[in-house]
């Protein structure tokens, strides 16, 4: 296991494939850790730097007291980049995680050269809804909120299967502190005027049935980016890496050729 040392934070990182390939970072949503992306990974092509991390909060990271700003979350990752010498990245990013790649593209561009912005927006719900999340949460544990979250999570025909244990047990195991304070981050973002400001490749994933970020909020933040395309995988929920992993590889794969990522990117190695 891999922890790197920030100074204020220890933050959990994973690398896969070649330590000298051209970067691909992924950034997951709130209530998971970075096994969100242990289906997708197997099944990209060979040749790339696969980086993934826990936020702060979540999974093996630390967890120090929130709230958190979404700003703290950006800075992490562009902190941790630096750390890795990491630089021209394709940066993959899921609901929250999708906010901290849109922050952090707006930031540091040098460290960004694609996106993939995932079941996720420039606003996400309202501040209000966030504050009451917060409330019950520390009101009843994640426990309490745990059913709701899956059914705004996956589809119906997931939530039938096994493996839908799992992902509630992930989701109720992640640090309450790291929980709200995320919630919080999230309350407190609107990028709806920064990233109109991108223009960059970029593409933007929805799933049919997501609840938690409908396709076409997710849509609207496309739209935003010039040079972005929009892919909606069909009867996946807000999480369609886990859902339709072989569907998400391929679309990502597809994208990685598209933007000529590895072809003379000029990507930092350790």
């Amino acid at each position: 296991m891999n922890i790197c040392d920030l100074g204020d934070i220890r933050l959990h990182w994973r690398e896969d494939g070649d330590p000298n390939g051209a970067p691909v970072v992924f950034a997951n949503s709130l209530g998971t850790d970075l096994r969100l992306w242990d289906q997708v990974i197997p099944l990209l092509p060979a040749g790339f730097r696969y980086i993934r991390y826990d936020k702060r909060g979540h999974g093996l990271s630390d967890c120090p007291p929130g709230p958190y700003a979404m700003g703290a979350l950006v800075r992490d990752a562009e902190r941790l980049m630096d750390a890795l010498a990491v630089r021209d990245a394709v940066f993959v990013g899921l609901s929250i995680g999708g906010m901290i790649a849109q922050g952090l593209a707006v930031k540091r561009l040098d460290l960004v050269r694609a996106l993939v912005i995932s079941n996720t927006a420039a606003r996400i719900g309202t501040a209000e809804m966030w504050q009451a999340r917060i409330a019950a949460a520390r009101a009843g544990g994640l426990e309490s909120l745990a059913d709701a979250v899956m059914e705004r999570w996956f589809s119906k025909a997931f939530r039938a299967r096994p493996e839908l244990a799992a992902w509630r047990n992930m989701m109720v195991r992640t640090p309450l502190e790291g929980y709200v304070g995320c919630c919080a981050a999230i309350a407190g973002t609107d990028f709806w005027t920064t990233t109109s400001g991108l223009s960059l490749p970029t593409l933007a994933i929805a799933g049919s049935e997501d609840g938690a970020t409908p396709p076409d909020l997710v849509r609207e933040t496309a739209d935003l980016v010039r040079g972005s395309e929009f892919c909606l995988i069909r009867g996946a929920g807000h999480l369609p890496c886990v859902e339709a992993p072989g569907v998400y590889a391929a679309r990502l794969t597809e994208f990685l050729a598209r933007v000529g990522h590895g072809a003379g990117c000029g990507c930092g190695g350790h």
